[in-house]
């Protein structure tokens, strides 16, 4: 796994919003609950700026017409979108994306 520093979140246990760039892929970078999620930022239904929603019941919500997506899973009622491996360290918040010898560890170990 390697992982990226999400820049500029003063206080990670804080609720934010944010979107970052990692390899081309626009990623949405929430707080929220004291944890931090990571999912694709373009909601499948439309292709809007997830990162210009809001949470609410551990779901971020598209501000274009109101599709939710659970923050943990990436579900939604009829779509899905891309979940990232998130973490704080140190109050610093850190996206993970799987390496090529992830991948190829993860096909070895079925």
């Amino acid at each position: 796994m390697k992982w990226y520093p999400v820049p500029d979140v003063e206080d990670a246990g804080k609720p934010f919003i944010k979107k970052i760039k990692i390899d081309n892929k626009g990623i949405c970078v929430v707080g929220y609950g004291g944890a931090v999620y990571a999912v694709s930022a373009e909601c499948p239904h439309a292709g809007f700026d997830l990162s210009e929603g809001w949470c609410e019941n551990g779901k971020i919500v598209c501000p274009l017409h109101g599709y939710a997506f659970d923050l943990k899973t990436g579900k939604g009622v009829n779509d899905y979108v891309k979940t990232y491996p998130a973490k704080i360290e140190n109050n610093a918040v850190f996206v993970g994306t799987p390496t090529i010898w992830d991948d190829i560890k993860r096909i070895f170990n079925k």
